[in-house]
């Protein structure tokens, strides 16, 4: 199936590695040319643009806003890294703070920076990274669960204002996808139990159907259908890439 994304021009955020970098491929590999933003700059293979960005530096989000203005986009996927674990008891205002001002305020003020283009243009597609914390929280995560539905309640809202311009806004949960980030977390788990890091990641697999963890490859793959022509009718969606590991309807 051709995604029709030949000419398209896709920026893609934390892409660098893991289900950024993943995504970024996939779309390339459909004929969008990619802009792969990250901290290092590195873009995750030949044939794309490498951008440096970083998410908490205001400085380096103002820079990305100015370039839109003069080199606009067709498609964005948002995508930021999550915050230290821990409790929602006992996490400081500061602490709720500073993962709003890395995880949800640039990503609200990126997007709105690309969407004049895209509405110019008549056609868009964003698509942000979330979390299956959105739909079933994940114990001692609660700032990423916390901010994360803040976004889903963003990029909702977003949805039906921009509907009538062609631009469709969706968010793509991940589960247990095998990144680095998921190894972290897995990392701390067996260091918090005592268990070893194989029967914490045997246990996990025990609750998904699919019975194993997600390859990022198939998490891009999503994402960049979501980017496709053929998903013009899709928008305000939130699309589980989980294994069937949410229960929940």
């Amino acid at each position: 199936m051709d995604f029709g994304l030949t000419g398209k021009t896709a920026l893609v955020l934390g892409a660098s590695r893991g289900l950024g970098a993943a995504s970024a491929t996939l779309l390339a590999r459909e004929g969008a040319r990619v802009i792969a933003a990250s901290r290092s700059g590195t873009a995750p293979a030949e044939g794309m643009e490498g951008l440096t960005l970083d998410l908490s530096d205001a400085d380096s989000v103002d820079a990305l806003v100015e370039r839109l203005k003069s080199d606009p986009v067709d498609i964005l996927v948002n995508n930021c890294g999550g915050p230290a674990a821990g409790p929602a008891q006992g996490q400081s205002a500061a602490a709720w703070q500073a993962a709003f001002d890395a995880m949800a305020a640039p990503v609200f003020r990126i997007t709105d920076a690309a969407l004049p283009g895209m509405i110019a243009r008549g056609w868009g597609r964003v698509v942000t990274i979330g979390s299956s914390g959105i739909l079933q929280p994940i114990p001692n995560l609660a700032l990423s669960n916390g901010v994360r539905g803040a976004v889903a309640g963003w990029s909702k809202t977003l949805a039906e204002e921009v509907a009538p311009h062609g631009i469709t806004v969706n968010m793509v949960l991940p589960g247990r996808i095998a990144t680095d980030r998921v190894a972290q977390l897995d990392g701390i788990k067996a260091d918090k139990t005592g268990a070893t890091l194989d029967a914490v990641q045997e246990a996990s697999r025990k609750t998904i159907p699919a019975g194993r963890y997600g390859t990022p490859e198939e998490f891009g793959a999503v994402v960049a259908f979501l980017c496709s022509t053929q998903a013009g009718y899709v928008t305000g969606s939130m699309v589980r890439v989980d294994g069937g590991m949410i229960r929940g309807l």
